[in-house]
């Protein structure tokens, strides 16, 4: 029985055909309708009325019609009454209606014998119940109806049931587990293969929604859950199997290790479905995705398997072999000039990705033997698609097996260049593609030993016939050449230039537009040496700059545009001479005549503008009025973010280029990134006028802090953009400090301004990689600033910002603990655990340098507010986590060194962390500890010289570690050793014996890595040596060799360099040394030190 009034369900339903509407004007007159008289008028009546067409309607095209739009109106967002808070629109109806209309689709729901429309109809009961469990309510009724519908004898509720509890897993999750576990053991055995399925995607949704501890009392479902899938594959129902096995991919993500007493089965199965070409390509690589999910989350799993390495490298073998069907001899593949064409789905890319992710998470170790047990047969095969698929697996392996493969590169470049010589194109270019990639994994090794196999080989490749092969040949040579050096180029650099300039020459446009972006990146590493081939290139690119061009040729301006400017910046303003003014006017007349906003010559136009401004310098300021405007609009672009209620907005939205869409309590939100990508762009180019023009950058810096960068670093809709703001500040800050002098008013106020609002970020920043930017913003903002520029209200601010930010680190530090209690044996630490650790401590090591720089520039008044953060120190200091432990000591390490006589107030909290420091066997954190004890017998004052004198034993013993001068730990001995030489030198030393010390000290030496220590040690070695201390000249062989060797190292500079060779020469005088027999070092260098400073 209706509760509305006949009128009102006649208006609803003309509402409702005129929604859906073929003509415009009606569906558009019908939804301003639909917003204005029932949405914000009568919500309630709406809904009411909808869920009773819901159930009441006769046809099903408007039952289906007006559950979708429930789905939709239910969703919107509106102010609940007399607040600002905003809520989703059903749940701020008054609880009669709520309970009026969730009773009417209940009945609806349980009532509908259409699969279509009872789909439509439990997508809207969904939503109603996601509302109720985000507001922490329990829709009871829903509850009992749904556990009903999974045991009904119809199998079309028993399913609907389980897709519901999929959508909204929150409805169950704190259901007990006696009530949950038999509704899905029963629906993993329904006899309906759709129950079967859909009980697998709750199980998924669910299992996802639940703590780490609660989900382990689901891991004995696993054998019902797997005996899902048999059955699917013997009847060949490839949609159900999909289904099936991406529930298990988001199983894999969630917990691998449930699957561990099955593993082998699931293996088999796998290899089974992926070798099953009767499948089709969508299961086969969902198959594939779920044996790489188990690679990625578990790799160590899968290493322990007996085949999984070698099967799953057979498979995606095979699975690459399947490429250019229907086109044998490549001749539709040649003939296209679209190289961007959509091959994701296909399974040769399926394959190729695979191997990719197995290399980077099993290792050389595992994934080598396996796969070169196929490649060298495969490269001698008589099918080109055989030989296409070795080099493309030797492509994607050699990021993963880096080290064991470098040291066999003769032998993998034995099998690949052949390929460059192969009669089928597609092996040729494989074979480029191969260089390409193994030039960028093993980038170094391939230019210095390997330049002339590579580059004397892949060149004459440049002259194919086909323009697919030339083209790729010169990316393969962009790989190469951005990583080699200069020397190593140069040899080539007639026969490289030769070949490209003749590709600019191709009728094929992608193949001038890839030589051009070759040529600037040979230009870009040959540097100077380039410039031999200016007088040719330069001219040929003013030609295509030049020349109006229609549409189809902006992009190849566009990339001559870039060759230009990297060319310019390779060469330098004195070779190109008046060119250079010539090449700004250019510019500046093409972005004149650019007027379509996808025109691709503007993004390329910035880039080109700051390469001429690092060219000109300060002759590039005459250009800055035409350059800014446009960078500025980019840079102060909003955020284009919408709200889509619907699937056609959805589906509209993903069909255009540069979105990204983002699910949200049931709604989704689309964010224009491409926007936001020119956006970031934009201000790193800032970044670079700031940083070249300094003083003459200062006229735009109070416009662009104020609109852009301020802003910009509380901008959450984009990291990058935050992080270049970030990195924007200083360099702003600079450049007007330079126009207008450090403690100008006008400073001054910019100054109350910025750092006010970098404080702010300091608080409010979410994520963790992006707060240490902000930490990085801050101390290099004080920096430029420099000496007493924060006031004793920052310095709070700062440090309560800094108490938050641990305090959060520490809570996280504590889950990660209790999570890795959790894990059982075998099971690997996730890549979200390795990356969040190496979060923290960068942001940990940028937290010290901030601290650093104000004790530098605030000294003692720093004092009061840093004290609020004792506790910390405590706590770190005796952590076992080395990372707390140096992060606490290096501070510690400040307050000695910036606060003087004052730091001894806090040696309680100072002296027992730098005793347990230099024990610390973490060579940095003895290292920091060793420091600091030098730093409180130079800078400490009278009150730290007993603590200084008592240290000495802990420093030789420091030195005396069996493996002090190792790689690892020789900064921490070199720092052990200076600090002996300050206490040594201190007006306040208390050391009793102190001439029993010196030889023993003596023994310490060299320093030869340690620029900062060196000169400490070595000053206080010249001052025993102009003593004539007799410890000196007893050993004076071995102090002469000892300064010899820091001198060879060029740890001492300048005129301590000069003082200390002084020294050196006297002792050899004071103790007779014979030079002859001194200067016979088996080392050539030692000789030549020797030679020229004591000869």
């Amino acid at each position: 029985m209706s509760v509305l009034p006949p009128e009102v369900h006649s208006a609803l339903g003309l509402l409702l055909q005129g929604l859906q509407s073929p003509e415009n004007n009606t569906r558009a007159h019908a939804e301003e309708q639909l917003n204005n008289e029932w949405i914000v008028a009568r919500a309630d009546v709406l809904l009411m009325g909808l869920v009773e067409q819901i159930k009441g309607a006769q046809e099903a095209g408007p039952r289906s019609f007006a559950a979708v739009l429930f789905r939709r109106i239910a969703t919107k967002t509106r102010k609940v009454f007399d607040t600002d808070e905003s809520k989703d629109l059903f749940i701020t109806l008054q609880h009669a209606q709520q309970e009026a209309i969730r009773q009417k689709l209940l009945e609806a729901l349980q009532n509908e014998s259409l699969p279509h429309v009872r789909h439509k109809i439990g997508d809207a009961v969904a939503e109603v119940a996601r509302q109720y469990c985000d507001q922490g309510q329990i829709w009871q009724e829903l509850l009992q109806a749904l556990f009903n519908l999974s045991m009904s004898q119809d199998a079309g509720q028993r399913e609907l049931a389980f897709r519901i509890f999929a959508t909204t897993p929150a409805i169950i999750e704190k259901q007990h587990e006696d009530n949950v576990k038999p509704a899905f053991t029963k629906g993993f055995q329904d006899g309906n293969i759709e129950v079967r399925t859909a009980a697998m995607e709750a199980f998924s949704s669910f299992f996802a929604s639940l703590q780490k501890k609660s989900q382990k009392r689901y891991y004995a479902l696993v054998p019902e859950l797997l005996n899902v899938l048999p059955p699917l594959k013997q009847a060949g129902d490839t949609e159900g199997l999909t289904k099936a096995l991406i529930a298990l991919i988001e199983l894999a993500e969630e917990a691998p290790i449930m699957f561990k007493p099955l593993f082998h089965n699931l293996v088999q199965f796998s290899i089974a479905v992926i070798q099953d070409k009767d499948l089709g390509d969508t299961v086969r690589q969902s198959a594939l995705e779920l044996m790489g999910t188990f690679a990625d989350y578990s790799p160590a799993m899968c290493k322990k398997d007996s085949s999984f390495a070698s099967d799953m490298v057979t498979q995606c073998l095979s699975l690459m072999t399947d490429v250019g069907v229907d086109d044998d001899d490549a001749s539709e593949w040649n003939n296209t000039d679209d190289l961007e064409a959509e091959e994701s789905n296909m399974n040769h890319v399926a394959g190729e990705q695979c191997m990719d992710r197995l290399a980077n998470k099993l290792g050389g170790q595992t994934v080598l033997p396996s796969t070169f047990n196929w490649l060298p047969q495969m490269m001698i095969s008589n099918s080109w698609r055989d030989r296409h698929a070795a080099l493309m697996a030797i492509s994607a392996i050699s990021e993963g097996c880096r080290e064991l493969m470098e040291g066999e590169l003769d032998q993998v470049l034995d099998l690949v260049i052949p390929a460059l010589r192969h009669p089928h194109p597609r092996v040729r270019w494989a074979g480029c593609n191969a260089l390409g990639q193994m030039s960028t994994d093993f980038a170094g090794t391939m230019q210095e030993k390997y330049h002339q196999v590579v580059l004397t080989n892949i060149i004459p490749v440049l002259n194919s016939p086909e323009p697919r092969i030339q083209s790729h040949a010169a990316a393969a040579l962009v790989n190469f050449c951005e990583e080699a050096e200069k020397a190593t180029l140069e040899p080539y650099l007639d026969q490289l230039l030769g070949h490209l300039m003749r590709l600019l020459e191709s009728p094929k446009r992608y193949v001038q537009e890839q030589a051009l972006s070759t040529i600037a990146t040979i230009a870009d590493s040959a540097e100077t040496a380039f410039g031999k081939y200016y007088g040719t290139l330069m001219p040929l690119l003013f030609g295509v700059l030049r020349e109006e061009q229609s549409k189809e040729y902006r992009l190849l301006r566009a990339k001559a545009m870039e060759c230009a400017t990297l060319i310019a910046l390779a060469v330098g303003k004195e070779r190109m001479g008046q060119d250079a003014i010539d090449l700004v006017q250019l510019l500046g007349s093409i972005q004149e005549k650019i007027t379509d906003a996808d025109d691709p010559q503007s993004s390329y136009l910035l880039h080109c503008w700051g390469r001429m401004c690092r060219v000109l310098g300060s002759g590039f300021i005459p250009y800055l009025s035409g350059v800014m405007p446009p960078l500025l609009e980019l840079a102060g672009a909003k955020a284009d973010i919408q709200l889509l209620d619907d699937e056609e907005q959805i589906n509209n939205v993903q069909q255009e280029e540069g979105w990204e869409l983002v699910p949200l309590k049931g709604k989704v939100i689309g964010i224009k990134t491409s926007t936001l990508e020119d956006k970031h762009m934009a201000i790193e180019l800032i970044v670079i006028y700031a940083q070249q023009l300094e003083a003459a950058f200062a006229p735009y810096v109070l416009g662009i802090m104020e609109k852009v960068s301020l802003p910009g670093l509380a901008f959450f809709f984009h990291d990058p953009v935050r992080i270049a703001s970030a990195k924007s500040v200083p360099m702003l800050l600079n450049a007007y400090k330079r126009a207008n002098g450090e403690r100008s008013p006008a400073m001054a106020r910019l100054w109350e301004t910025t750092i006010d609002k970098v404080l702010e970020v300091l608080s409010a920043e979410p994520a963790i990689d992006t707060l240490a930017e902000m930490y990085q913003c801050f101390y290099e903002s004080v920096e430029v600033l420099g000496k007493d520029c924060l006031t004793s209200t920052h310095m709070q601010a700062f440090v309560e910002s800094a108490r938050s930010t641990l305090e959060d680190y520490q809570i996280r530090v504590r889950k990660r603990g209790e999570e890795q209690q959790e894990i059982e044996d075998g099971e690997d630490e996730s890549n979200e655990t390795a990356i969040a650790i190496e979060d923290d401590q960068t942001l940990l090591s940028d937290m010290n340098k901030a601290f650093h720089t104000i004790f530098k520039n605030q000294e003692t008044s720093f004092l009061p507010a840093w004290a609020r953060l004792l506790p910390f120190y405590d706590a770190f200091v005796s952590s076992s986590d080395s990372t707390q432990r140096q992060w606490a000591l290096c501070i510690l390490d400040d307050v000695l060194e910036f606060c003087g006589d004052q730091s001894w107030s806090y040696q309680n909290h100072i002296q027992q962390p730098l005793v347990a420091g230099m024990r610390d066997p973490v060579p940095a954190n003895r290292q920091a500890a060793c420091y600091g004890v030098g730093i409180a017998a130079q800078k400490g004052g009278a009150a730290w010289s007993t603590f200084t004198s008592e240290s000495l034993h802990a420093l030789f013993a420091a030195c005396q570690l069996p493996n002090a001068r190792e790689d690892d730990h020789v900064f921490a001995t070199e720092n052990a050793c200076a600090s002996i030489a300050k206490i040594m030198l201190s007006p306040h030393c208390r050391v009793p014996n102190a001439q029993e010390v010196i030889g023993p000290w003596i023994g310490t030496l060299p320093i030869e890595n340690d620029e900062e220590a060196a000169p400490y040690a070595y000053t206080y070695l010249a001052k025993l040596i102009d003593e004539s201390n007799p410890a000196v000249l007893a050993i004076a062989d071995k102090v002469f060799l000892a300064i010899v060797a820091a001198i060879e190292a060029e740890t001492l500079q300048g005129q301590t360099a000069q003082r200390v060779v002084n020294a050196a020469k006297r002792v050899v005088q004071l103790a007779r040394l014979d030079m002859n027999q001194l200067k016979s070092s088996p080392r050539p260098e030692t000789q030549q030190t020797i030679r020229v400073h004591f000869l």
